[in-house]
């Protein structure tokens, strides 16, 4: 656990994600950097919706995880990618090289949860601030995804500043080369989900 240099304190704080299964994910944050250095309420959002029964039901055999290759894009803290690893997924978390070492501190923290799973932290750099970040990402999502990929996207609507005009341009971009639908509020977590944040079922045009 890193520590602050000047009074010896832990230079992270843990906020808890339990899973249906009573297991908890323990996510160091920091008290101090970027936006990728805590958990976001859609990080979470997300987490849980990948642990709903349409995906992840071991009494009655299913598991769309098990074996399944999973690459998380702007990872942060990795609660998602890591929600993934102890359901059975093999999992690359990416983000930019600040955050690697948070990163390997929760993979380190929460290794015995995974079991028949894997998770590897990389670096991907595909932006510099969040208006320069659209057209990046979006040529990275066309060069990473294939015919048979379905990439879920998750993010919190917000009305202030340039987040608006920035959303609208995504989407623009975005549906240009691929179909996007939502998850309607039902078929997510009946406890972590919210109007304000929004899944969708991202794939390739054909």
């Amino acid at each position: 656990m890193a520590a602050d240099a000047d009074t010896g304190q832990s230079s992270y704080f843990v906020r808890e994600i339990e899973k249906n299964d009573g297991c908890v994910l323990k996510m160091n944050q920091c008290y101090k950097g970027d936006v990728g250095c805590v958990v976001w309420d859609a990080a979470i959002v997300l987490a849980k919706y990948l642990e709903t029964k349409q995906f992840y039901e071991p009494a009655a055999g299913v598991n769309a995880w098990a074996g399944r290759g999973v690459l998380e894009l702007g990872a942060g803290t990795g609660a998602v990618g890591l929600m993934a690893a102890t359901l059975g997924a093999h999992v690359i978390v990416t983000d930019l090289e600040d955050l690697q070492t948070l990163l390997k501190v929760n993979i380190q923290e929460n290794q015995a949860l995974i079991t028949s799973g894997s998770i590897t932290a990389k670096v991907l750099k595909w932006f510099c601030t969040l208006i320069e970040s659209i057209m990046p990402l979006v040529e990275s999502l066309k060069q990473l995804a294939g015919p048979e990929t379905c990439i879920i996207c998750c993010y919190e609507k917000r009305t202030e500043g340039v987040n608006p005009k920035v959303e609208r341009q995504f989407f623009e971009l975005l549906q240009q080369y691929f179909s996007c639908e939502e998850v309607p509020l039902e078929k997510q977590d009946p406890e972590f989900r919210s109007p304000d944040i929004h899944v969708l079922h991202v794939r390739r045009k054909v």
